[in-house]
């Protein structure tokens, strides 16, 4: 899984623009969201395929700023601090977390820089092995 980023104006349509042109190619957005910083509309969508997302956007114009793979980790939603702990377990490694959301699935979308990736997804494996015994 892939998340892409793209900035557009902030103005009407431009979501629907992002919607359109990610159906028109085929893409399901399995994730992610948009929102306005410092003027700039800036969007994080999740799609399997990154290359053909980053393809269909800038062929119809658009500014792809990056397209991360991204760790999706499941919280267990009836416990309090999930996140908390996670992303804690994160710092202390040394993992700086550049973006988050959740997926459709209700899972977390985590997207660190390249330097960082391996020790996130060190922590998100022993989260998971934690946590499914």
């Amino acid at each position: 899984m892939f998340d892409v980023e793209i900035h557009m104006p902030d103005e009407p349509g431009q979501l629907a623009l992002i919607g359109e042109t990610a159906g028109a190619a085929g893409l399901s957005v399995e994730g992610g969201g948009m929102w306005v910083v410092a003027g700039v509309g800036v969007a994080h969508f999740l799609f399997e395929d990154g290359t053909a997302a980053q393809h269909a956007f800038r062929d119809a114009g658009m500014n792809v700023v990056a397209c991360r793979p991204v760790i999706v980790q499941r919280l267990n939603q009836d416990e309090p601090g999930q996140l908390g702990k996670l992303t804690r377990a994160m710092a202390d490694a040394g993992v700086n977390i550049q973006v988050l959301y959740s997926d459709h699935d209700h899972q977390l979308v985590i997207a660190v820089d390249d330097q960082h990736r391996s020790s996130a997804q060190a922590v998100a494996d022993a989260w998971t092995a934690a946590t499914s015994s």
